[in-house]
């Protein structure tokens, strides 16, 4: 099934995820070393499913394609998919997919007693202070991001 586009904006475009299918892929437990090369396994006997290990709550999980480079020193780079579980409470320090003003965006929350702020990870762009005044949710918090090398 191809993922529903439910929302293209000039920041983000959000689907929906399909957890119906499985697809079990080769996984080497044991990892890989990024260091010396290690002896390579003759026999990978163990698979893994992506679905079941990058969503936990299937039915409160979207996804999000990155537009943009305000992210850029958390990792998050434009063309990125951004796993968001709108079931997760948004905490301080965590990257949250955020609707304000009638538009999404992706950045991190910084909380205090007064203030909220979308932080963005690239000098370039300024935070963002929440006020009464916008129209303002935190839509789902950013659990995973699938990026290509």
């Amino acid at each position: 099934m191809t993922p529903l586009k439910l929302h293209a904006g000039n920041l983000i475009d959000i689907f929906s995820a399909d957890t119906e299918s499985e697809l079990m892929l080769p996984f080497v437990n044991e990892g890989i070393s990024a260091g010396f090369p290690s002896p390579a396994l003759d026999f990978v006997d163990l698979s893994i499913d992506l679905n079941k290990h990058l969503i936990k709550h299937p039915s409160a999980t979207f996804y999000g394609r990155v537009k943009g480079e305000s992210l850029k020193n958390a990792g998050v780079s434009d063309g990125d998919l951004l796993v968001i579980d709108r079931s997760l409470e948004p905490i301080n320090g965590k990257i949250a997919v955020c609707f304000i003003d009638g538009e999404f965006t992706a950045k991190r929350i910084k909380k205090s007693k007064l203030e909220l702020w979308l932080m963005p990870e690239n000098d370039d762009y300024e935070p963002i202070k929440i006020t009464e005044d916008n129209n303002f949710v935190v839509w789902g918090v950013v659990t995973h991001v699938i990026k290509s090398l």
